[in-house]
């Protein structure tokens, strides 16, 4: 059976963090800027509602001690002449007035609900938009680090948090303070020595919430551990079902997740058994403090030391004051959580985009060039005294750093075709995304039109390019929606001149919807050949100055690769073009074939040119492609067949 270990999620999702954070705290509450009236609002009606809250036993005093026992009337507030005399009309205007709290409680509590209710909901909103389009300018390298479960997390569970706190969390703390704060000076202003009474079982409910808080936290962090263990085995298996089935898995994948099951089940038990103990003892130690003002405080009752009222006011702020009590232990556990999702949220919005448009930005001379100048590139990040020494003596001085690409240098004119092929791991892929700037060089120099990609903006340097590759990919949407991706100056005649020119229109309109049929997560309804045609229109319709294809043809059958690559003649027709490719077919007519090896550019030249050097190319074509050059069916246009891959 697997260890569950090994699927632990990361370790920032296990943080607790502190209960209150200062410096978290007023970062947070700089997002409540925007709603200061609704938040205004809402306090104001906190305010109230505390107060209202406290009156209601008062009232009770007033009407037994002035009604019930009128010897006690002289001791009540001047307000209290204004009631009648009549004690049946007097007890009916305390009902109404205590009736008329309710109904002003009623009508705070749903003010301050509806605000902050709403409020959260748009401090959600937000901050999942300031997420994402933070996410949106991290380079890929940063993607390569941190996995999209937890990037997903951050956008919603993390939020989800955040937003429980301003909605339930700090709200309600006010309020119980509020409340816990009018109760207790009440009831020091009516009788200091009951008071004390009832305050006497305090420190027994400190010591028993101090330590459920105790016991709730492992608990929550074993939950949320167990959580995100679920949800990475769910991912992993719901995603990869049918290597599951093919392999008869689905056992054994049960099985594993029955541990992680089991240990959220686990965890859920201890925090159900620390609900269950903590709150009966609250109630028993609150009981016992009624029982003690109704023992000493009726003795003072026939002493003459209090009256009836005092007693019967007594008994019910201490069921109102222990209340509180419990809720604050709850709140704290929402705080605690909400704090240690702020750090989380924080942390990725304090993370600077390692590649940004320089300022100010530049743009090339249109031409369609690519020039690699020296170009040493690892994905790992380098130290500072890294840095220093490549500097100094040159990136081959360091040994240590895993070059995925060694001292590269090439030219593609404008308008060539140049493909570029080699073993797995060779770097060629690496090569095409140096040009669009995914990742930033750490020795030598990449340039598109004639400029370095590090002083180019980064929206039109990539603009510049149309890229389709190995993996077609496609978004929830429609086919219309994913062939213009966003780009609204494409036109509905382009979409679908681009979908005949890659022979799929006949395809999409024969679809109940045409070109408005709803594509569904990752286009599941849709062959792998199909989603490939559709990214190849993509391409087409977007109307690229440099196209790279990356294994692009290699999700498609040889008939309509042959269809496909005689579509895109005049797509490749005046512009730069990029091959990675495996087939022989994709390359052999290719202005000029860089043959990578271990990080290097071994050779470089026109096919025939590789061949009579019976060098690596050569073996390779050996090795590879001379039984797929006997198989492969004759090209109507042999200037395409370099770049239909």
């Amino acid at each position: 059976m697997a260890d569950p270990k090994q699927n632990s999620p990361q370790q920032d999702d296990d943080v607790i963090g502190k209960a209150y954070d200062g410096r978290l705290m007023r970062r947070l509450l700089t997002y409540l800027r925007p709603y200061r009236l609704q938040v205004a609002i809402s306090l104001v009606a906190i305010l109230f509602t505390a107060l209202a809250d406290v009156l209601g036993p008062y009232l009770t005093k007033v009407a037994v001690d002035l009604y019930m026992t009128p010897g006690a009337a002289q001791r009540h507030a001047s307000w209290t002449r204004h009631l009648s005399h009549s004690p049946m009309r007097g007890i009916t205007q305390i009902a109404l007035i205590y009736l008329g709290t309710l109904v002003l409680i009623y009508f705070l509590a749903f003010v301050q609900t509806y605000l902050m209710q709403w409020t959260g909901q748009k401090v959600m909103y937000d901050l999942r938009s300031q997420i994402f389009r933070h996410i949106q300018r991290m380079h890929i390298g940063f993607f390569d680090k941190n996995p999209t479960g937890r990037l997903v997390t951050r956008v919603t569970s993390d939020v989800d948090a955040l937003n429980e706190m301003f909605t339930s969390g700090v709200v309600a703390i006010f309020e119980d303070v509020l409340v816990l704060a009018g109760i207790v000076f009440v009831m020091l202003r009516m009788s200091w020595w009951l008071a004390l009474l009832a305050f006497s079982v305090l420190p027994f409910i400190l010591i028993g919430t101090q330590i459920f808080r105790r016991s709730v936290r492992q608990s929550y962090r074993k939950i949320r551990t167990a959580i995100a263990r679920i949800n990475s085995h769910l991912q992993e298996h719901v995603s990869g079902m049918s290597v599951v089935q093919l392999f008869n898995r689905e056992d054994r994948a049960f099985a594993d997740f029955e541990v992680v099951n089991r240990q959220h089940l686990k965890a859920f038990k201890d925090a159900i058994m620390a609900y269950a103990l903590y709150y009966p003892a609250v109630e028993i130690l609150s009981s016992i403090a009624i029982a003690i003002i109704i023992w000493v405080g009726g003795g003072g009752v026939l002493r003459g030391a209090v009256t009836l009222g005092v007693l019967v006011a007594f008994i019910q702020y201490s069921q109102r004051f222990f209340r509180p009590i419990q809720d604050l232990s709850d709140k704290y556990n929402i705080l605690q959580a909400a704090m240690a999702a702020a750090e989380r949220v924080f942390k990725l919005l304090d993370t600077p985009p390692a590649i940004v448009s320089p300022v100010p930005a530049q743009t090339g001379d249109g031409s369609g060039r690519i020039e690699f100048h020296h170009v040493w590139f690892a994905y790992q990040g380098l130290a500072d005294a890294q840095r220093a020494q490549i500097a100094a003596e040159g990136p081959a001085s360091v040994s240590d750093v895993e070059w995925v690409l060694r001292d590269v240098s090439f030219t593609v004119e404008p308008g060539e075709t140049a493909a570029i092929v080699g073993h797995t791991g060779a770097g060629k892929t690496t090569l095409s995304s140096l040009m669009m700037r995914f990742y930033d060089v750490q020795s030598g120099s990449v340039l598109v039109d004639g400029l370095d990609v590090r002083e180019w903006d980064l929206t039109s340097l990539r603009r510049r390019f149309a890229v389709v590759l190995q993996d077609p990919v496609l978004f929830s949407g429609t086919i219309s929606s994913n062939i213009r991706l966003g780009s609204d100056w494409i036109t509905q005649q382009e979409i679908e001149n681009a979908a005949d020119q890659v022979n799929v229109g006949d395809f999409i309109r024969g679809l109940p919807g045409g070109f408005d049929e709803p594509v569904r997560e990752r286009g599941s309804t849709l062959s792998t050949g199909q989603k490939q045609l559709i990214n190849f229109a993509r391409a087409l319709a977007h109307d690229p100055k440099i196209l790279i294809l990356d294994e692009a043809t290699s999700s498609v059958d040889t008939d309509t690769e042959i269809r496909v690559r005689q579509a895109l003649t005049r797509l490749v027709t005046g512009r730069t073009s990029i091959v990675v490719a495996h087939r022989l077919s994709t390359i052999q007519s290719a202005n000029c074939i860089l043959v990578m090896h271990k990080g290097k550019l071994r050779e470089i030249g026109s096919h025939q040119q590789l061949l009579a050097q019976h060098g690596l190319y050569w073996k390779l074509y050996r090795l590879q492609y001379r039984d797929q050059e006997t198989a492969a069916p004759s090209t109507p246009n042999p200037q395409f067949a370099v770049t239909g891959d």
